[in-house]
């Protein structure tokens, strides 16, 4: 092995030496090395290090106290997966040498009984995905390591951490049961009579450990001694890890595609079970819950760091180490004014004291409510840290929703009603039934029912039916645990160590302040203040102010593109007016007759009405219901247009459900006519295939009485508007269209109505026709319908159906497994479809206003408000954006964070 491509290494284990050969780097780096002042990579290598492996070498190179070690890249994953789950030779060789640096910079060997290596193996991917993925601990120790463990650090310690690998890599790398080995550790702790797992002395831990081995042999499997083998088997795991259930489940809620996998990162251990003088601990820069700069976090003395977030110890306010160990507290509070300093971001620090000494074991972009990301925000720009347009892309549309919660309506009310209080691990207000599991939850979920997920602790594994819960009650964990983690990123409600909550899964109960609460029975959480109310608690929509005011006021300053909201009735163009809209890019004017009896009544006569006389009369009926809606929304939206769509679905929808024989007898009653008489109308009104059927400009052309009666009430209400004082700028927009030939009529309905209208009123107001493009046909045709059109809308619901061919109505059958499989990238109905249904937007975009310049163009399907195909639409230049009124400040954010990015700030 002396040659100039091969260098050697010695490893003693298990009484065996062992001679191993690194190889020279091949051309494919696959191994980063990072020690402190030294790191192959930086913070920019997100992609390829993963957040976790980029941040430690960014620490490195800033000179902090970092435990050394090598992260393998996230391509590694990629490859390893494609490769049936084989780690390839050149990236062990890699990691060999990687392990060689590591040894040298902390001066102590792997498998070594005098001075022992022991190493942490974690995952981490591009995008956080706290607790989602696997971690091996205190890997390196088997029985003849722990022996020279024990003389150098104490027997205590050796034993602890060994039994503690034990457990976590039987679970992690062979999958055996954790309860398995919980099973074994209470035994002996009820046989020594002790409780907690630190009162446990040297021969009970010792016992423990070889109760632990026994596991191994029951299962069928055996413990491996060698280390190199365990950690090739521990890398193994993790990768494995990306692939696992809770894993995939939190990429599809957090909407996280495109990434090759998780990076895995190899690192020397340092200890906080060594004695009182060591600890560990989570922390962040901020208050991640409302945003305060104040340090908050908690620690355990003597543990370890899965020991804080997997809730099993509660552990301590951060501030008190303060008290307990001055120094690392001190060094703690300087190094994380240097991190948000040097990231221009609140940060979540990982950090382990072993006999005094500070170590930091992680830093990156910490987890935040929407109330937390905005007030950092803001005070951020304050502080001088950040400019304003760093602070708009601080804030997700995520959070924005978050804000846009309900919250308590008078906390005061439900004093009587508190069962207890626990830790506010997360703000907000929630009201469900209660769920004792994750499966429980998500039924709730699909049945439409509101929900509270109570466990005595979170895992992982329950990730599914915390994201389907309005909110989590823990009875264990403290402010870092799993679910106050998960559910702050989330904006989930979450109370966390409610300290006399008794939870009973198998009776499905749990009792808290003498009360004994059912499943599926109602209860609510105060995130802000941690109680637990039995009951419903009334709850208020939120308001737009204080610091969110001021941030959506910089936000408005940076979008170009205009956002507008899809509303039907004036208390919703209020609504919308209030969050920020400016204007009415959708009135689906058809909702208005379903807001009470007399206008549904009329609706249905005009419906079964068999000659033009009837169906005009039926229809003057409508009329002031409909012009006295519009004027009202025209008074709402005062300055800013409002855009109508004529009347769009199939007649049918107007129809009474049920019994065939009792709507026959309702309608002939309301109507006149005789039963056998309604059930023609009807079997004449039936169709086959209704979406792309009777309906839309098809409707009007057919019965042209009531494109006039809707262009009479709009303008009637315009003008009665305008004579009010109120600025009105109408938009008339034709639906379904699909040839020139079928808007020029609809359009000289509209405008001879107009001139009618205006005669009789002595005045006249602004007004435009338009058109809805819906069908891919009147996309292909836009330059000719442009040549009359003034405006284009895309309603990207049915251009989305009409496209792809999917019935929106039916996809929930197929597209599940569609992203699954990664056929689709996204839900197209939730997504702008960006290749095929985006071309055709891009296209007929162009080709309009090529032939009518200024041509005013926007959306108004379901994806108006979604932040990626916002992003879409301002790059294609469209004029504006309309989505439902609740989601008005989500596009606002979305369309201002666009044009940030399109500007390169």
């Amino acid at each position: 092995v002396n040659n100039k491509k091969c260098r050697t290494r010695v490893i003693r284990s298990s009484g065996r030496v062992k001679v191993s050969c690194i190889a020279a780097p091949p051309a494919v780096k696959s191994v980063y090395f990072f020690s402190k002042g030294r790191s192959d990579g930086d913070a920019s290598m997100k992609q390829v290090l993963g957040g976790k492996g980029a941040n430690l070498a960014e620490m490195c190179k800033i000179g902090l106290s970092v435990p050394p070690g090598f992260t393998i890249t996230t391509e590694t994953c990629s490859k390893y997966h494609s490769s049936g789950g084989q780690l390839p030779d050149e990236v062990w060789e890699q990691m060999l040498e990687g392990l060689a640096l590591t040894e040298e910079a902390f001066g102590a060997k792997l498998g070594d009984q005098e001075n022992p290596l022991l190493l942490s193996v974690r995952s981490g991917a591009a995008i956080s995905m706290p607790g989602m993925m696997d971690t091996v601990l205190n890997l390196g120790l088997n029985d003849e390591v722990v022996v020279g463990l024990s003389k150098k650090s104490g027997e205590r310690f050796a034993y602890d951490s060994y039994r503690r690998f034990l457990d976590m890599f039987g679970d992690v790398v062979l999958g055996i049961p954790h309860e398995l080995y919980e099973q074994q550790l209470e035994a002996v702790k009820v046989a020594k009579g002790v409780q907690d797992d630190n009162e446990l002395d040297v021969e009970g831990l010792k016992e423990v450990v070889e109760a632990y081995k026994q596991v191994y042999v029951d299962q069928g499997t055996s413990f491996p001694l060698d280390p190199l083998d365990q950690m090739k088997a521990a890398a193994s795991a993790v990768f494995n890890s990306w692939e696992s259930d809770r894993a995939k489940v939190y990429r599809e809620v957090e909407g996280i595609t495109g990434l090759l996998g998780t990076a895995v990162t190899v690192q020397t251990m340092v200890f906080g079970n060594m004695g009182e003088t060591s600890g560990t601990g989570v922390c962040f820069t901020r208050d991640p819950s409302t945003g305060e700069k104040i340090l908050y976090g908690e620690y355990l003395i003597n543990a370890q760091g899965e020991d804080v977030v997997a809730g099993i110890r509660t552990p301590e306010p951060i501030a008190r180490l303060a008290e307990t160990l001055p120094e690392a507290f001190a060094s703690l509070c300087a190094n994380n004014a240097l991190l948000e300093e040097h990231y221009q971001d609140m940060q979540d620090i990982e950090f382990t004291v072993q006999d005094g000494t500070l170590y930091m074991l992680q830093c990156r972009s910490g987890k935040r409510t929407g109330a937390g990301a905005v007030r950092m925000a803001v005070e951020m720009v304050d502080e001088g840290l950040v400019d304003i347009p760093k602070a708009v892309t601080m804030v997700t549309p995520g959070h924005i929703d978050q804000l846009l919660h309900p919250q308590f309506e008078d906390e005061s009310s439900y004093a009587d009603s508190v069962l207890g209080t626990g830790l506010p691990a997360s703000p907000g207000a929630a009201v469900g039934v209660v769920a004792f599991s994750a499966s429980d939850a998500e039924e709730c979920k699909a049945a439409g029912i509101p929900c509270i997920l109570v466990r005595v602790e979170t895992s992982p594994e329950d990730v599914g039916g915390m994201s389907a819960a309005e909110g989590v009650l823990t009875a264990r964990g403290g402010m870092t645990s799993h679910a106050a983690v998960v559910a702050r990123g989330w904006g989930k409600t979450c109370v966390s160590g409610c300290a006399g909550l008794q939870v009973n899964d198998a009776e499905q109960t749990f009792t808290l302040g003498g009360i004994t609460v059912r499943a599926g029975e109602y209860i609510s959480l105060n995130g802000n203040t941690g109680e637990v109310i039995v009951g419903k608690v009334p709850l208020i929509p939120p308001t737009i102010s204080g610091d969110l005011g001021k941030f959506m006021s910089w936000v408005d300053d940076f979008r170009t593109l205009k956002v507008l909201a899809n509303a039907d009735t004036p208390e919703d163009a209020a609504v919308a007016r209030a969050n920020g809209a400016e204007g009415i890019g959708l009135i689906r004017s058809e909702h208005m007759f379903f807001s009470g009896e007399e206008r549904i009544a009329a609706m249905r006569k005009m419906i079964m009405a068999n000659t033009t006389e009837t169906r005009k009369a039926a229809l003057m009926e409508i009329l002031p219901f409909q012009r006295d809606d519009f004027e009202g929304i025209f008074q709402a939206m005062d300055g800013f247009p409002v855009t109508v769509r004529l009347l769009d679905p199939p007649l049918h929808e107007f129809l009474p459900d049920g019994d065939l024989d009792e709507i026959a007898a309702e309608m002939a009653a309301l109507t006149g006519a005789t039963e056998d008489e309604v059930m023609d109308r009807m079997e004449a009104l039936s169709e086959v295939n209704p979406m792309l059927g009777f309906r839309g400009c098809r409707l009007a052309i057919t019965y042209p009485e009531i494109a006039e009666m809707q262009a009479r009430a709009i303008l009637e209400a315009a003008c009665n508007a305008q004579a009010a004082g109120v600025v009105v700028q109408p938009d008339i927009m034709v639906p379904l269209i699909g040839t020139l030939q079928e808007f020029k009529h609809q359009e000289k309905i509209v405008r001879a109505t107009a001139a009618q209208v205006f005669a009789e009123k002595g005045t006249s107001v602004p007004y435009r026709v338009g058109t809805m493009i819906e069908i891919p046909r009147a996309a292909l045709m836009a330059a000719q319908i442009a040549e009359s059109a003034e405006f284009f809308s895309f309603g990207t619901n049915d251009l989305t159906q009409m496209t792809f061919g999917y019935s929106r109505d039916d996809v929930g059958k197929f597209i599940p497994i569609y992203l699954h499989e990664g056929i689709l990238k996204h839900d197209p109905f939730e997504v702008i479809d960006f290749d095929g249904v985006g071309q055709l937007i891009s296209m007929a975009t162009k080709n309009g206003r090529a032939a009518r310049p200024g041509l005013k163009v926007g959306v108004c399907g379901e994806q108006g408000g979604e932040p990626l195909s916002v992003e879409f639409f301002n790059r294609e230049k469209l004029d504006y954006v309309s989505c439902s009124p609740f989601r008005v400040p989500i596009a606002r954010l979305a369309a201002a964070q666009a044009a940030i990015k399109a500007a390169g700030q």
